[in-house]
């Protein structure tokens, strides 16, 4: 079995933890996050139903973009090649030719760019679908990841995985933009590999409870992800990292030196009833200890809100005038939801428990902004 494979397993075997979250709800973070949660949409896979089924799910998407793509031909691309031909293509390596006595047997040796299917991005993609066939429930599924693998052999496709450099340095362009969500899919195939708490085999970074930046970024890309996906277009607009500008009438010349910017999380505007939220994301305890009290709400976040939601108004947007901000913090069998209204902008303060099931995230998510 392969290291990608055992880590698979190792992390599916049961439900383990990252601190008191289990890892089953970080991965329906993950999916919440990226763009691939819209093919789970557009598929009517419910995937909050099944949050330990995550490799299946995965598998599943994997599997439709590359049927998709075979439909219509997998992408090709030049590879440079150095081969003794018996006629010259290409460049004329000179110094294999001489050292080699090629001339002398009628051959010469060459480099040169060829047309091919067995690219990175195809070996990529292939290698996914052999690695997630041996960890998915599913025998139908299993038997249909093996069968795109096998018709991607006799496409040409070869089954040796290409460098994380290649990867890497893969782009895409007009013509094969397509390509994109296959690729999504594989790299997140490839991730289905999350560091706990318990002791294991492999050697990966354990997780600090209190400092876990790529954690923080994946709860507010999650959460906008997750709004992005449910939320009727018809009826919301979303907006993830928007930049809000400061009205300011005068200023000193160098000023915008060092001057921050006010970047929101997400924004949400309800087109019916003509109202907006402001939302900002936070990973850590939604109170604190004070000065005279056990417990309080964290003052630098409320004044952020405070300048968030107060800086925008009177311009020419109107639903600046009356926004709302909305604090949300994860939490872990914790439940606060506690709001004041200031100067015609409700400030609410909410927690989402990532300890419990998918559904019941997914409600709360939509019940802290009144969309349930």
């Amino acid at each position: 079995m392969s290291v990608e494979e055992d880590l698979l397993c190792e992390s599916f075997d049961d439900i383990k933890h990252i601190g008191k979250i289990p890892i089953r709800n970080l991965w329906l973070l993950i999916l919440y996050a990226s763009d691939l949660y819209r093919e789970l949409d557009a598929a009517k896979v419910a995937v909050e139903d099944n949050p330990d089924d995550i490799p299946d799910l995965v598998a599943e998407i994997l599997c439709r973009r590359v049927e998709h793509r075979v439909q219509r031909n997998l992408s090709y691309s030049y590879q440079s090649r150095d081969a003794v031909l018996n006629r010259v293509r290409g460049r004329i390596d000179l110094l294999s030719t001489e050292r080699n006595s090629l001339l002398d047997r009628g051959k010469v040796a060459c480099h040169f760019d060829e047309l091919t299917i067995d690219t990175p991005r195809n070996r990529y993609v292939r290698t996914a679908l052999e690695t997630i066939s041996k960890i998915v429930k599913s025998k139908e599924l299993a038997h249909r990841c093996r069968s795109l693998d096998l018709r991607l052999m006799r496409m040409g496709v070869s089954q040796v995985r290409p460098s994380r450099s290649e990867v890497s340095v893969d782009r895409f362009g007009r013509h094969d933009i397509e390509d994109k969500p296959m690729v999504a899919a594989a790299h997140l195939a490839f991730n289905l590999a999350l560091p706990t708490e318990s002791a294991g085999t492999r050697q990966l970074s354990l997780p600090e409870r209190d400092n876990l930046p790529w954690l923080r970024k994946l709860f507010e890309k999650g959460v906008a992800g997750f709004y992005d996906t449910v939320l009727s277009k018809q009826c919301y607009r979303i907006s993830a990292g928007k930049i809000l500008k400061w009205q300011i009438s005068d200023k000193s010349l160098d000023m915008d030196n060092i001057l921050p910017n006010m970047k929101t999380d997400i924004i949400i505007d309800n087109l019916d009833l003509e109202h907006r939220i402001v939302i900002d994301t936070k990973f850590n305890s939604i109170v604190t200890s004070g000065w005279y009290r056990d417990e309080t709400l964290r003052s630098g976040y409320l004044y952020q809100m405070y300048a968030y939601l107060r800086s925008q108004e009177g311009g020419e947007d109107l639903l600046n005038d009356t926004a709302s901000g909305l604090l949300l913090h994860p939490s872990v069998g914790e439940d606060v939801n506690e709001y004041f209204v200031m100067q015609n902008h409700k400030i609410q303060f909410a927690t989402v428990d990532l300890g419990a099931t998918a559904i019941q995230i997914r409600e709360r998510l939509l019940n802290v902004i009144g969309a349930d």
